[in-house]
């Protein structure tokens, strides 16, 4: 779910208070720094959490490596180096067919992995970014090399698997669960998306407090700034609506679509249009539902788009939805569309989970977990009380610029990694990277 549930809590930076030894910066004072961020879920920079994190090391002084699959429309370079930061991208195909196809998929991406992991050469710190707990594999190969190992956990691979699947705690679930243990037990710190996944990795996983740090998901401000509406993205109606994000069977567009059916047929409110930006595996269902609900005409899917598309919906929308059901998952991760909605003054309808709660505050209203109807009115209400939009966009705003800001957890990320190399001599000094001839497109 990182495209969407890169997960969040507390505003990030508050574990450091919990143990000093995370102090002082990283990189600055250690020159010649060498750190590989190991990404299987998406390509980069498209992962917005992943390049936040390169850049700040590279601010920091380290050379920064990444490797990451290819993506299918962007991406798409075998090499490239963007902004002094080296990606290593590889082919691989999403899985389907179930789990001989995420095998396949894992596989494949594994082997990618240590393949180009030998050309980066020595590192000191190995950074790997879950879903899924399988990149302790090559972490640990380069641990005996003398790497620092940073575990990175966007998702709680098990709860993911309990609230996607639906197949209960079958041999499957206990396997991800060992994998989730081996990958806490392998590493050095452990880089948490908010304080209920900081519990996780503290009770469920053995980690001592001090080694585990809070490093909240954070929307660029810089790339993120309102533009002037454009009443002509509302297509003729009153007001818009606005979804965002991955479109995940455990995402909730489904409820979303049905909430939007009570909103027309049951309260009888047909002075609204709605945009869906984004993709993924129940796109094309998504889009079939909503044929079906008879909201063809009021509905619009557009798939992915630019930045600066989204940009202008965003800013013209006026209610944001975030209709992730109450499941094992998502009660406990911060959405990115949530923090996105936020940092664009926009007010936000949400099902009330607890982390949603954390991040949003005042800047949502909350229906019962899963309650349609209730979602449904909530909207209604907002469509209804521009003054009170406003106040909530405006608190949105002031959240992410100030205690939710990327600022703190910049401070936190640089915390942990200069504690993680306290006492550690740069295995890498010596080895400066080659640059390679350019592949041929």
């Amino acid at each position: 779910m990182l495209g969407d549930t890169s997960s969040g809590g507390t505003p990030s930076g508050d574990t450091s208070s919990d143990d000093t030894s995370f102090g002082g910066a990283a990189g600055g004072d250690r020159p010649g720094r060498r750190a590989l961020i190991l990404v299987e879920n998406l390509s980069v920079p498209f992962d917005r959490r992943v390049w936040q994190e390169c850049t700040t090391l590279r601010d920091a002084g380290w050379e920064v490596h990444v490797i990451c699959p290819q993506g299918s429309k962007r991406d798409t370079e075998p090499e490239a180096e963007i902004d002094g930061v080296r990606i290593h991208r590889y082919p691989l195909r999403a899985a389907a067919g179930g789990p001989a196809g995420y095998l396949r998929e894992y596989g494949l991406a594994l082997w990618h992995t240590v393949r180009l992991a030998r050309k980066v050469g020595p590192v000191d710190v190995v950074h790997a970014c879950n879903p899924p707990d399988l990149l302790f594999l090559p972490a640990l190969w380069l641990k005996r090399r003398g790497a620092r190992f940073v575990f990175d956990q966007h998702d709680l691979v098990p709860e993911l698997y309990l609230s996607r699947f639906g197949r209960g705690e079958d041999l499957l679930y206990r396997a991800v669960c060992a994998l989730e243990r081996l990958t806490y037990r392998a590493a050095d710190v452990v880089l948490a998306t908010n304080e209920s996944y900081r519990d996780v990795a503290v009770r469920r996983g053995g980690r001592r407090p001090q080694d585990v740090v809070v490093v909240r998901s954070a929307p660029d401000t810089d790339r993120f700034r309102p533009v002037p509406p454009e009443p002509e993205l509302k297509r003729g109606k009153p007001h818009l609506l606005c979804y965002l994000g991955v479109m995940g069977p455990q995402d909730g567009v489904d409820y979303a679509l049905r909430a939007l059916e009570k909103l027309r047929y049951e309260l009888g409110r047909t002075d609204w249009h709605a945009v869906f930006v984004g993709a993924g595996d129940t796109f094309d269902a998504m889009a079939e539902l909503s044929r079906r609900l008879g909201l063809s005409e009021q509905v619009q899917f557009t798939g992915r788009i630019p930045d600066a598309d989204l940009v202008r919906y965003l800013s013209t929308a006026d209610v944001c939805l975030s209709p992730d059901p109450r499941n094992p998952l998502n009660d406990v991760s911060t959405m990115n569309k949530v923090l996105e909605y936020m940092v664009m003054g926009r007010p936000i309808v949400s099902f009330d989970l607890k982390e949603a709660r954390v991040s949003a505050g005042d800047a949502a209203v909350y229906a019962p977990a899963n309650d349609e109807g209730e979602f449904a009115g909530l909207i209604a209400l907002l469509l209804d009380d521009p003054e009170k939009r406003a106040r909530m966009g405006k608190t949105g705003q002031e959240r992410i610029n100030g205690p939710l800001s990327w600022r703190n957890s910049q401070a936190s990320l640089l915390a942990a990694y200069a504690a993680v190399c306290r006492d550690h001599a740069p295995v890498s000094a010596g080895r400066p990277y080659r640059a390679r001839r350019k592949p041929r497109h």
